[in-house]
Formats: structure tokens, C-alpha cells, sequence
């Protein structure tokens, strides 16, 4: 199965769009989306994905074992926030130290594959099947079968923690 899982059109997704708030908004990656890893590590991004990263983009070590996929402005802005408290953080040293280290500059080719390198395919345990989520400013790549494990085991807890994080809002 290949391309986004029943996702339509949406406003928010375009950077042109009244609904985005600011000139300068990163662009929003929204979705779930299916690729394949070729044996030479490559990876399809997905079309709607490909205009909004731009020519550039940074992959990264990402929580829960997946690997980041971010606009190279996004992930400068993350760097340099990050960067800022680091000499007095102990906490933002380490971190720092792991999310860069970890972080790889890559222009998608002509057919817009990637190459995911076999570092961040080892750290997420990365197979042939992955998921690409869109997660607002950035995107994650996840091996198939832990995305489906996570998902499920986060489902309930969805649910249960809206009025959490959400503030109270009109839908």
C-alpha cells in the first residue's frame, strides 16, 4: 500500500491559506503515508510532502525510536533554541549533542527519494516497510509494525487526555 491513508485536501496544509497564521509559518506536513525502503535505503517521500520540505531537509534521531524529518529552516530554528541554553543545561548539552550528531542534511533526488543512512535505519529499526506521519512542523519515519504497536497502545489514551492538552476550544 503506497500514498496517504484517506486524507483529502485541507487548508491548513497550504502555506498560502488565510487558515495559517504569519508570512513566515512553516509549512504544515500533515498524514499518513506508506513508502517502501529499497535495499539501497532510499525512500519516496510522499508527493504532498515533497514541495512543503523544500529543496533541503534534515533527518534527525527522533523520539520513541523514529527518525525526524524536518525542513532545513525547522530544524535550524529547533538547533539554535535548543543551542541557547545548552552551556548552562546539562539536561540540553546532552540532548543537543545526540540530536546533532545524529542529524544528516539530505536533497531528495529527481524522483524525490531520499536516502535514509544506516545509522538512523539502525537506531528507528527501520525494515523495507515504514510509516511516514506528518506531525505539524516536521514528519517521523517509523518501521511498519511500530508504528502499528504504538498506535494502538496510545488509542485510549487519546481519548482520555484531550481535555488535557487541548485547551477548551470551539470545534
Amino acid at each position: 500500500m503506497t500514498g496517504q491513508e484517506d486524507q483529502g485536501p485541507s487548508s491548513l496544509s497550504r502555506p498560502d491559506s488565510p487558515d495559517v497564521v504569519g508570512a513566515s509559518a512553516p509549512p504544515l506536513l500533515l498524514g499518513t503515508y506508506t513508502p517502501k525502503i529499497d535495499a539501497k535505503g532510499r525512500m519516496a517521500l510522499p508527493a504532498k510532502f515533497r514541495s512543503r520540505l523544500g529543496a533541503g531537509l534534515v533527518m534527525a534521531r527522533g523520539q520513541e525510536r523514529c527518525v525526524y524529518l524536518l525542513p532545513a529552516d525547522e530544524f535550524r530554528r529547533i538547533a539554535l533554541r535548543i543551542q541557547r541554553t545548552s552551556m548552562g543545561n546539562r539536561a540540553a548539552r546532552e540532548y543537543l549533542r545526540v540530536f546533532l550528531s545524529g542529524a544528516v542534511d539530505q536533497e531528495p533526488d529527481k524522483q524525490g527519494r531520499v536516502l535514509v543512512p544506516t545509522m538512523l535505519r539502525e537506531y528507528a529499526r527501520l525494515g523495507q516497510s515504514v510509516v511516514v506521519i506528518g506531525v505539524g512542523t516536521r514528519a517521523e519515519i517509523w518501521d511498519q509494525e511500530a508504528w502499528q504497536a504504538y498506535l494502538s497502545s496510545k488509542e485510549q489514551g487519546y481519548a482520555d487526555i484531550a481535555d488535557d492538552v487541548l485547551p477548551e476550544m470551539d470545534f
